[in-house]
């Protein structure tokens, strides 16, 4: 199992409950003739561990504890990370010998003398001109109530020539979106077709490859079923490595035990998983629920100390320090992801150059059928994770990121600071980042299932604080627009202007658009009344022409995502819209008054349907020499 996983049989007996941690730790001072200590009842000594760093403590599992005469003592979980690192230590504290503990002991006496230290620099690890940090200081508001001001004065003294301004920069952006969104669907479409040829091909060649056989061969599930087939061909992975998965927790009350059961599905093995619950050391309501919860040996808790912020993006950077693998995935709390999702990243990952840094996988919901607003939401999510980004990708533009099912190579994500601990769509603001720094994201076919907002108030709320983090991501990112033009080209520069901006300002003008449609009740409307006919009956044609696209692209969304009873519904995203454009409002107030407040969305109203989802038996496995064994 070893010779196939980078896993030590220490993981692998925890993993399977083969031993607890005291019988482990018991078994390795034996093994390694080492003292077993426990740091909580005698603290290792400040000054040893700032010698070696208390991020690297964390990172390494390795704890400078305390002088013993000319010898220092090294305290670790895992004595392989002792020898792999003791002609270093050596050289910084002479010499050492060897003690045992257990990790979370290791990492909580690290925490509690340096906690302060560690969390600020989570919350600065992003260089200043990249972050939203100082995104508003008091000069910065001053200069922007300025502009507000002005635009007032400026719209008291010439209300008919700013409205017709305004108007016509929405129109332009609306033809803008439209045209990339008809070419994203149009590139999805063509990729996909590219992508059956290329099946149907190789589908030929097995074929033709089995009639030139002399002899039959024996039916095998792998000749059976094409699945397996596309596994030969694909470069084998000598040994699985450890995957990391960081689940944010805020005020999870109910949550905790089905997120258990629906991670339990994974079918990649438990000793390669480490997954990390981070919760905020202030949320008593989640400390309390998960002290209710039995969790297996492969998730752990990470407990995120207070700061000057409370965002998930400075969760992640704080439990990013403690994360083991080489790999490293976000979910949210109640997401249900595919059980072949890790497999399918591995592969991936494997096969695709060290430039690929981040794997963003599909999005979709467990409870699209609940109203009217779940099933809209799921049409949009449809039409954005299934054609629109497949489209951004083929184009060359960055892709946004969404906030879950993300996976990176974690020597990347550290190279680029990881996230704005400030931005309240640290998702988005870190795929820009990534392409200004030379990486790549892709799209991997796999989805993970989540829950949908079906009440409006909340929808709002969610809306309002994704919009707040684009404009804010928009402006940090153009403070040095020759900068972002150099990092990212012409060709992207011009998508991350329509990507941003582009969305911001449909938002926000878009009822200046809708009020065209009230000419047809026959209500008088200045801009129309000044427009001569044949401009009028042009604008009326992009209207159309706009509603027709995003329909078309709801239809191919829904069908890629199998949602084929929400068909139907498309026509209503004209009414779904709308409160989008509230929530514009309510983020414009917010980046005034309040920049980092993370309004957050409540979940755990629908596990049933999470529930639900069935097992999939996972046919198409990451190729490994020699064969995978069964998680």
């Amino acid at each position: 199992m070893q010779a196939r996983e980078e896993a030590r049989l220490g993981d692998i007996l925890l993993a399977h409950k083969m031993v607890t941690q005291s019988q482990l730790m018991e078994a390795l001072a034996t093994q390694w003739r080492a003292r077993v200590i426990d740091p909580a009842f005698e603290p290792p000594d400040p000054r040893l561990v700032d010698r070696y760093s208390p991020e690297r403590c964390l990172r390494d599992c390795i704890l400078p504890w305390r002088r013993r005469g000319s010898l220092t003592v090294i305290v670790t979980a895992r004595p392989h990370l002792f020898a792999r690192h003791q002609e270093e230590l050596t050289r910084l504290f002479g010499p050492v010998v060897m003690a045992l503990a257990q990790e979370h002991e290791v990492f909580r006496a690290v925490q509690q003398i340096r906690a302060k230290d560690l969390i600020q620099k989570a919350e600065t690890k992003v260089a200043e001109p990249l972050s939203c940090r100082e995104f508003l200081t008091r000069g910065k508001q001053r200069a922007l109530l300025a502009i507000c001001l002005a635009a007032l004065v400026a719209t008291l003294a010439a209300p008919w020539l700013t409205l017709a301004l305004l108007t016509a920069w929405a129109v332009v952006t609306l033809c803008l979106q439209m045209a990339m969104k008809g070419a994203a669907t149009w590139f999805t479409w063509r990729g996909m077709r590219a992508e059956a040829r290329d099946r149907q091909h190789r589908a030929a060649a097995l074929e033709e490859a089995a009639r030139a056989s002399t002899a039959p061969a024996p039916l095998t599930l792998a000749s059976a079923l094409p699945a397996f087939n596309s596994r030969r061909n694909r470069p084998a992975i000598a040994r699985l490595p450890v995957v990391s998965v960081m689940v944010p927790l805020f005020r999870e009350e109910h949550i905790a035990s089905h997120l258990v059961r629906r991670l339990s599905r994974l079918t990649y093995p438990k000793e390669l998983l480490d997954v990390c619950l981070v919760m905020e050391a202030s949320d008593d309501t989640t400390r309390l629920t998960l002290s209710r919860t039995r969790l297996p040996p492969w998730i752990r808790v990470i407990t995120v100390p207070r700061g000057a912020v409370q965002t998930k993006p400075r969760a992640l950077n704080y439990a990013l320090e403690l994360c083991r693998g080489s790999i490293v995935g976000v979910w949210d709390a109640e997401d249900a992801p595919d059980p072949d999702q890790i497999h399918k990243v591995v592969q991936r990952f494997h096969e695709r150059p060290p430039e690929v840094a981040c794997l963003q996988g599909a999005l979709d919901f467990y409870n699209a059928g609940t109203n009217w607003l779940s099933r809209c939401f799921a049409v949009e999510y449809a039409s954005w994770f299934r054609v629109v980004l497949p489209g951004l990708a083929r184009l060359g533009w960055p892709i946004p990121l969404g906030g879950t099912t993300l996976f990176f190579r974690r020597e990347a994500l550290e190279k680029i600071g990881g996230w704005d601990a400030h931005n309240v769509t640290e998702d988005a603001d870190l795929g820009i980042r990534l392409v200004r720094m030379g990486y790549r994201t892709e799209l991997v076919q796999s989805t993970t299932y989540e829950e949908a907002n079906c009440r409006a108030l909340p929808w709002v709320k969610q809306r309002s604080r994704w919009l707040k983090g684009y404009a804010i991501t928009w402006a940090v990112h153009m403070r040095a627009p020759r900068a972002l033009w150099r990092d990212l080209g012409a060709w992207r520069f011009a998508g991350f202007q329509l990507l941003f901006l582009g969305a911001l300002t449909q938002f926000i003008f878009a009822p200046l658009l809708w009020s065209f449609w009230l000419v047809l009740l026959g209500v008088w409307h200045p801009i129309a009344a000044a427009l001569p006919g044949w401009a009028f009956w042009a604008l009326a044609g992009t209207f159309l022409a706009s509603e027709a696209i995003t329909i078309a692209t709801g239809i191919a969304g829904t069908q890629l995502a199998g949602h084929l009873k929400l068909r139907k519904w498309v026509p209503t995203l004209h009414f779904y819209y709308p409160l989008g454009a509230l929530a514009s409002y309510k983020a414009l107030w917010e980046i005034v008054t309040k920049p980092f407040y993370w309004d957050k969305t409540t979940h755990g109203l629908h596990h049933e349907e999470a529930d639900e989802l069935a097992p999939i038996i996972v046919l198409e496995e990451a190729a490994v020499s020699p064969a995978p064994r069964p998680a």
